[in-house]
């Protein structure tokens, strides 16, 4: 009963022959290139410009009298050319947030830092929108100073244990 029986799918089988390690560099197969050899020897001949580089500076060429003809037309009342320029042209204007002042203890627990922000923009010193973005900017402080703190909590234990040793 301890006799194994194989498998009459099996008996034929016989592993594959492991394959002859190859130098690429000693390779001398057809589609390979000879150091020094062109892989292109009827490819575009010296000193010829790319057709892509000659349209590239043909446009940029044409690009004044384009810009002259669409000034133009702005000035003449063409509405979809004034906002090609306005929009192309001119830069686009971002918006700023405003500097603010009011009272404010940086050094106050900070849910206290986050109710003079809301006093702030209670009493109109602060817009919303600021005031806002002001309680992000201390949200993500104090999570910087929560990851510090864990990180010197879990750096004692180890540099004790590495002490001992």
């Amino acid at each position: 009963m301890t006799d194994m029986i194989a498998p009459p799918w099996g008996t034929d089988w016989k592993p594959a022959p492991t394959p002859h390690p190859t130098n690429p560099a000693n390779d001398s197969a057809p589609w390979r290139f000879q150091p020094g050899q062109s892989g292109n020897p009827r490819g575009r001949p010296p000193g010829r410009p790319d057709r892509r580089l000659l349209a590239t500076q043909q446009m940029l060429d044409e690009m004044r009298n384009i810009i002259a003809v669409l000034v133009g037309k702005a000035l003449e009342g063409d509405t979809n050319a004034a906002s090609i320029v306005l929009a192309k042209i001119l830069p686009s204007v971002k918006a700023q947030a405003e500097k603010v002042s009011f009272d404010f203890d940086a050094s106050a627990p900070i849910s206290e830092q986050v109710a003079q922000v809301l006093d702030a923009v209670a009493a109109g010193a602060v817009a919303p929108d600021v005031g806002r973005l002001i309680i992000d900017s201390i949200k993500s402080l104090a999570d910087v100073r929560a990851t510090e703190e864990l990180a010197a909590r879990i750096e004692a234990p180890e540099e004790a244990r590495d002490a001992r040793r």
